[in-house]
């Protein structure tokens, strides 16, 4: 069986077997079908592995407000009895077990209707459970904040193959990036980051901790790759396609070589060289948006240690101070939003828990 990326077999399932049914038994009905969320074909980065688990024709069927109650299950059951039992050489029915009930595993049936993967519901629905908010209804400070770069990834990324309600593709369009002065607070935070640690590789290789110091380049490799992201205007995707993302970006011909020497640097002084050359490119990357005042774009030795840093303190509050909006100036400098400060998966792929981390803003 020839592999078909995701996003086009849910599109062909979509236009060959779920609409004509929408057509012939609901004619008249407004909706919107799409593929967003969670799921590496979303991405665009599945592959044949990915077939074997919550993976196949599939969909969101988008209802109006107050329809979903009424219609819901009636376009469920006509879908389940109705739909072939293999589209393009794929199931289209799936089963879940007690251990896994999150994973939809397709299996061969020949009992109707089967339990297919089109999800029923509304925007507001899909959306408060996917992060915590109505976003259709209007995206806050807080909502910027604490939904996950990974969720505004599969939301604005993913597929649109018919926007009947015609709120989907305004609010991707309104998704796609951060307001200006967010970005900024995330850039700085971001830089933040980057000089607390930056002149820490030295310090510990020097009394001879070459692992303390591979540990802290590796955290600084991966803190500049999503400054990279941040500075590119695209969403950085979660832990298994965060490199694979990174070497999209325009940037990564340059930054991958000066990373993998990193990784292979046997010695603190090794590691800094090549450390030092990703960080003044990545201050030129930052000062060719001339979006604030320059920052650092050449390293210096910090205070009077022989440690070399681009002072990304200086950078952070350089760009801080350009912040114009009152309420994201006054935010606490240097958190940044969820994912800069969480590495976890239980807290990121929960919303209710990326909400509850709203005080820290108080």
């Amino acid at each position: 069986m020839q592999f078909v990326p995701g996003i086009e077999l849910a599109h062909l399932f979509y236009e060959e077997a779920v609409r004509p049914i929408l057509e012939k038994d609901f004619p008249g009905l407004v909706y919107s079908a799409a593929l967003l969320g969670s799921g590496s074909e979303v991405l665009g980065f599945d592959t044949e592995m990915s077939t074997d688990h919550s993976w196949g024709p599939r969909l969101f069927l988008f209802l109006e407000e107050g329809d979903d109650e009424a219609l819901a299950e009636p376009v469920r059951l006509a879908l389940g009895n109705q739909l072939p039992l293999t589209f393009r050489g794929f199931y289209t029915h799936y089963e879940t077990t007690p251990e896994e009930p999150n994973t939809h595993i397709p299996v061969a049936t020949e009992q109707r209707p089967i339990t297919h993967r089109v999800v029923i519901n509304t925007l507001s629905q899909f959306l408060e459970a996917y992060t915590g908010a109505r976003l259709d209804k209007g995206i806050t400070l807080l909502d910027w904040l604490l939904t996950p770069e990974q969720n505004l990834r599969t939301l604005t990324a993913g597929g649109l193959f018919h926007d009947g309600l015609g709120t989907v593709e305004p609010l991707r369009r309104q998704l796609a990036w951060y307001p200006h002065d967010v970005w900024l607070y995330l850039l700085s935070a971001q830089w933040t980051r980057i000089g607390q640690e930056e002149a820490f590789v030295g310090r510990t290789g020097i009394v001879g901790d070459e692992t303390g110091s591979a540990v802290l380049a590796s955290r600084l490799v991966r803190d500049l790759m999503r400054l990279c992201f941040l500075i590119e205007r695209q969403y950085a995707p979660y832990s298994k396609w965060f490199g694979t993302a990174f070497s999209r970006l325009d940037c990564a011909p340059a930054l991958t070589p000066i990373f993998a020497a990193v990784h292979r640097s046997t010695s603190w002084q090794e590691r800094e060289e090549h450390l030092v050359a990703a960080y003044e490119y990545a201050a030129a990357m930052h000062n060719q948006l001339a979006i604030t005042p320059p920052i650092p774009s050449k390293v210096s030795y910090f205070h009077d240690r022989p440690f070399r840093v681009i002072d990304g303190g200086t950078a952070a509050e350089i760009i801080r101070q350009s912040i114009t909006d009152e309420a994201i100036h006054a935010l606490p400098p240097g958190i940044g939003k969820v994912d800069q400060y969480v590495d976890n998966t239980d807290v990121l792929s929960h919303a209710s828990r990326c909400r509850a981390l709203g005080k820290l803003y108080s």
